[in-house]
């Protein structure tokens, strides 16, 4: 196998990797109003649920790194799939069937550790491609994350329609997802950065992880995907609650509202590859967080329904490049790749972390609707740290680096 088809074949299994990551993760969004009513939560108990998913994830991403450096991307991805199907199955059970809070805090915490680790890993798996093709291309990877929810949403809006229980949804949904990213992963890269005991890669650097933290440019980069994340997670886990909440909508028009947004979120990421490879990363990123201002803004202000999914749809526009970008310039060095990117992820999930609960006691004062303006207030100093994201190379240049 010739190394160009080696390249192409890894970037059609990250491609696949990160499109069913979306798919597992939305196929739990869209579900979660079902959730909170099976269990009888409140705004503020449901985000104080949430937050054990967040719990798990912001563990798992400190150690992805290393894990990702002594394993390798497709070891990771392998263990990290099995263990988001285990704790996403058992949440299910514990939600709907024996209707437990507690077990179902620990096994979202479960899924969230796979969830942290498994980001991590496809993201730097997706660099390395991104780095041997030698032009943008982690949009259109975090596209296919997109493209994964809105085919979960979609499959949440169909079965809360038919009347589907949340186990057995999301039972099928896991054993789907295994199935493939166990096959996937064969695909990655054969270098990998699996590297032997008492040897060295003049590659990746192999250095203390805790480095990457004292790096004023990786904190940076870090605070800027912080606010972004906020903006994709605040939808994830509270706009299909908040239209129903806040325009008088069944659970099945909330998730459909979600699928809207996810779709609108798939587009950005497919256009962002050609827009940042023209224009560059800083005016790109500054255009889209203006869209997602303004996007949450009509979908909480709009007096008419229509108009506020149009609102949700330019919300998705606008959160679609923060995330990949990030991880684009936390990774620009391959050497220290592993670490910047576990640093930044950390960071940025911090968002996941804190936003549920936030989100959650804001709406018990406001109403779950008008909450959702956090994250326009949010988007406005996040700006000031853009440029650090800046191309450390022009696109250009990538494949000369990399030849």
């Amino acid at each position: 196998m010739s190394p160009t088809t080696d390249v192409r074949s890894a970037r059609t299994a990250v491609a696949l990797v990160f499109g069913l990551n979306g798919f597992v993760f939305a196929s739990w969004m869209s579900r979660i109003p079902v959730a909170r009513d099976a269990l009888g939560l409140s705004p503020g108990q449901l985000g104080l649920l949430l937050l054990a998913l967040s719990v798990g994830s912001v563990s798992g991403l400190p150690v992805a790194g290393a894990l990702v450096d002594r394993f390798g991307t497709a070891r990771v991805v392998a263990v990290a799939s099995a263990l988001v199907a285990t704790g996403l199955v058992g949440a299910s059970w514990g939600a709907t069937v024996v209707e437990s809070v507690p077990l179902t805090a620990v096994f979202l915490c479960v899924m969230g550790f796979g969830v942290g680790t498994w980001d991590v890993a496809m993201n730097l798996e997706g660099a390395d491609v991104e780095r041997e093709l030698g032009r943008t291309i982690m949009p259109r990877f975090h596209a296919a994350f997109s493209l994964g929810t809105v085919v979960g949403a979609g499959g949440g809006a169909a079965a809360s329609a038919s009347g589907l229980g949340l186990f057995p949804h999301l039972l099928v949904a896991c054993v789907v997802m295994l199935a493939i990213v166990q096959t996937s992963v064969r695909s990655f890269l054969p270098t990998g950065r699996e590297v032997p005991a008492g040897e060295d890669d003049p590659a990746t650097e192999r250095r203390s992880p805790l480095a990457a933290w004292l790096e004023p440019k990786t904190l940076m980069i870090g605070l800027m995907v912080l606010a972004l994340a906020l903006t994709e997670g605040t939808a994830n886990d509270w706009l299909a609650v908040a239209l129903v909440d806040g325009y008088d909508l069944p659970a099945w028009g909330g998730a459909a509202g979600f699928a809207a947004f996810v779709t609108a979120m798939t587009v950005g990421r497919m256009l962002g590859t050609g827009l940042l490879d023209r224009f560059g990363r800083v005016p790109v990123l500054w255009a889209t967080m203006a869209t997602a201002g303004v996007g949450v803004l009509v979908t909480v202000f709009s007096p008419w329904l229509p108009l506020a999914i149009v609102g949700v749809c330019l919300w998705g526009l606008g959160a679609s490049l923060g995330f990949p970008v990030g991880m684009s310039a936390a990774a620009d060095d391959p050497r220290g790749a592993a670490a910047r990117v576990s640093v930044v992820s950390t960071i940025g999930y911090t968002a996941f972390l804190a936003g549920p609960p936030f989100i959650g006691f804001v709406a018990e004062h406001v109403g779950t609707l008008d909450a959702l303006l956090v994250v326009a207030i949010m988007l406005v100093p996040s700006a000031l740290v853009v440029p650090a994201a800046r191309e450390r190379v022009s696109p250009s240049s990538s494949a000369a680096r990399t030849g």
